[in-house]
C-alpha cells in the first residue's frame, strides 16, 4: 500500500511538472518508451529465471535439495534452537535457504512465508526471536549464484553478467553476519517473552474494560 502511494505520487508529480513546463508530449512519449522497455526487460529476465527454477525442480526431484537441506540442518538448528525438533519448520527453512543460495528470491519468498506461518503458531500476535531471525536471514541471504541480478545485467547487454560473483559473495556474507549478530543482540536486550507478556497484559486490560 505504501509503495503504491509513493509510485502514484511520483507519476503524478512527473505529469504535473511536464504539463506545467509545456512538455506534456515528451512526458507521454517517455511513459510509452518506459512501458515498452519494462516489457522487454521482463521477457529477457523470464528465460534466465525459468532456467534456474527448472534447475531447482531437478534438484528437488533428484534428491539433491534434500541432501542440501540435511547439510544445512546442523547450522540451522543453532540459528533456530526453538524449532530444532520441528521437522516441518526446518524443512521449510532449509528450502528457503536453498532457493536464496541460487538467487531465486521469487521461489524463496513463499517458502519463507510458509515457515513464518508455522513459527507464529507458538507465539500468536508476537514475533518470536526465531521468527525475527528468519526474516533477517531471508532478507540478507548468502547468494552463491545471483540469478536475478545476472538476468538483469544480461538483459541490459552485459557481456559477462556473472563477473560480479566475488563482490556478491563478499557483500552477502557480510550482510548475513551483521544481520545475525544484530538479531542475537536485540534478542538478548528485548526478549520475545517480554513482548508476549506485555501483549497478554494489554489483552487482559482491554477485556477488563
Amino acid at each position: 500500500m505504501g509503495m503504491s502511494v509513493i509510485w502514484s505520487g511520483m507519476v503524478g508529480c512527473a505529469v504535473f511538472c511536464g504539463l506545467l513546463t509545456g512538455r506534456g508530449p515528451q512526458v507521454a512519449a517517455a511513459a510509452m518508451e518506459g512501458a515498452a522497455a519494462a516489457v522487454e526487460l521482463c521477457l529477457s529476465m523470464a528465460g534466465v529465471l525459468c532456467l534456474w527454477m527448472g534447475v531447482m525442480e531437478v534438484m528437488r526431484r533428484s534428491g539433491l535439495s534434500q541432501g542440501l537441506s540435511r547439510l544445512l540442518r546442523p547450522l540451522l538448528k543453532r540459528l533456530y534452537p526453538d524449532f530444532a525438533r520441528d521437522r516441518e519448520v526446518m524443512d521449510s527453512i532449509s528450502a528457503n535457504v536453498s532457493a536464496n543460495l541460487l538467487g531465486l528470491g521469487n521461489a524463496a519468498t513463499p517458502l519463507g512465508i510458509q515457515a513464518a506461518r508455522r513459527m507464529s503458531r507458538r507465539t500468536p500476535g508476537v514475533a518470536s526471536d526465531s521468527l525475527c531471525m528468519l526474516v533477517v536471514c531471508n532478507t540478507a541471504s548468502i547468494q552463491l549464484i545471483p540469478t536475478t541480478v545476472a538476468s538483469v545485467r544480461a538483459a541490459a547487454g552485459c557481456a559477462a553478467p556473472f563477473d560480479i560473483l566475488p563482490a556478491v559473495w563478499l557483500a552477502s556474507a557480510l550482510s548475513v553476519t551483521v544481520g545475525i549478530l544484530a538479531a542475537k543482540v536485540m534478542g538478548r536486550l528485548w526478549p520475545a517473552e517480554e513482548g508476549a507478556g506485555r501483549l497478554q497484559r494489554r489483552r487482559v486490560g482491554w477485556n477488563w474494560r
